[in-house]
């Protein structure tokens, strides 16, 4: 077997805490949006509707999260189950119906914003700003060259 680069073995070390980092900050944010009837993956959903320009189909939502098609559509589906989003028409598109949050879906989206903040800055009391500002440049550099390398939800969502 080659040598492992002290680079490639930085990476992996990265990429094994960002698996742990990731599942941690699920079960966090389950456990803080989960009194507004909401879930981590629910509220990243209603996130990219909240923060769009303007109405989108579902496979859009999931491109721009980077996400799997099909996971977005059972997600926002159970959303709209339970009022939190409605789908307009598309006028675009007659299958590709457009996805918005309703007025209790705002609120509930809007109060776990209100609640995130506080419990980020408990999270990022005493990690120096410019330190988190790498980390953000490091990860934007490396969802880049993955979606470079092919590895994005286009080719997961077919």
């Amino acid at each position: 077997m080659s040598e492992v680069s002290s680079s490639a073995e930085a990476l992996t070390n990265l990429v094994l805490t960002l698996f742990r980092v990731n599942n941690a900050t699920l079960i966090w944010g389950d456990r803080l949006v989960e009194p507004f009837g909401l879930t981590s993956a629910r509220w990243q959903i209603m996130g990219a509707i909240a923060y769009a320009d303007r109405p989108q189909p579902v496979a859009w939502l999931a491109r721009d999260l980077g996400a799997n098609r099909q996971n977005v559509q059972r997600i926002v589906n159970e959303l709209a189950k339970d009022d939190l989003v409605a789908f307009e028409t598309n006028p675009h598109h007659k299958r590709a119906q457009l996805v918005v949050l309703t007025t209790a879906g705002r609120q509930a989206y809007e109060a776990a914003v209100r609640a995130w903040f506080p419990a980020a800055g408990n999270l990022a009391k005493d990690i120096p700003s410019d330190d988190l500002a790498t980390a953000l440049r490091v990860l934007g550099t490396l969802r880049n060259r993955l979606a470079e390398s092919g590895a994005d939800a286009e080719d997961r969502s077919a």
